[in-house]
């Protein structure tokens, strides 16, 4: 699916962002990993979580949070970012949409997530659970699928594994065997797993 070039309007802030649009009523918007450290839309997990879902049919939105890239403004502690995910999903503004957070865009999407209540479910992929104290997020049913690699060290599965009846004791749980933070060379793997499970939750 072909995307276009946006540009996100958060709180007088121009964010880039990438679109494409489906045209159906379902959505998902993708929030990148840490910006201080590299990330942005253009990393390889946001890209494989993008590619499932636009071969479900999904509109998909990944952006640039503030400060990256050709994003105005500077990095926000978090709370700038929740302001920024807000953003971009009311610029989808699709009936059903998923939020899906890698990383440090997990975080953010599960620290704002009440907030965000255009998203019908969130998908984390890598909650940095060994760097960052979850400790905030408490149970929600929006919390559906969770992804991490075994040789992960900023989102250890076992920490993971025990926190997730907290968060959704009905949430899928998946690990990817081998991969480690990063997911390189398992990218393919990523997506099939977000593939099943979209294509088994809509039946």
């Amino acid at each position: 699916m072909a995307e276009e070039r946006i540009f996100i309007n958060a709180n007088g802030l121009k964010l880039e962002g990438l679109l494409a649009d489906s045209q159906g009523d379902k959505g998902v918007v993708i929030a990148h990993p840490h910006p201080l450290y590299g990330g942005s839309m253009h990393n390889n997990v946001v890209k494989a979580v993008a590619h499932a879902y636009q071969e479900e049919g999904f509109s998909t939105l990944r952006f640039n949070f503030r400060g990256v890239e050709r994003s105005e403004g500077r990095y926000g502690d978090g709370e700038g970012e929740q302001e920024d995910v807000k953003a971009a999903l009311q610029t989808l503004a699709k009936k059903n949409m998923d939020l899906a957070g890698y990383s440090f865009g997990a975080w953010v999407s599960a620290l704002g997530l009440t907030k965000f209540e255009e998203a019908k479910r969130l998908i984390l992929v890598s909650p940095p659970v060994s760097f960052i104290d979850f400790g905030f997020l408490g149970y929600s049913p929006k919390i559906k699928l969770v992804i991490c690699g075994s040789r992960d060290e900023i989102a250890d599965y076992r920490t993971v594994e025990k926190m997730l009846p907290n968060w959704n004791d009905q949430a899928l749980f998946r690990v990817i065997q081998g991969a480690d933070h990063f997911y390189s060379g398992y990218e393919e793997e990523l997506s099939d797993i977000l593939g099943t499970f979209l294509r088994e939750e809509k039946s």
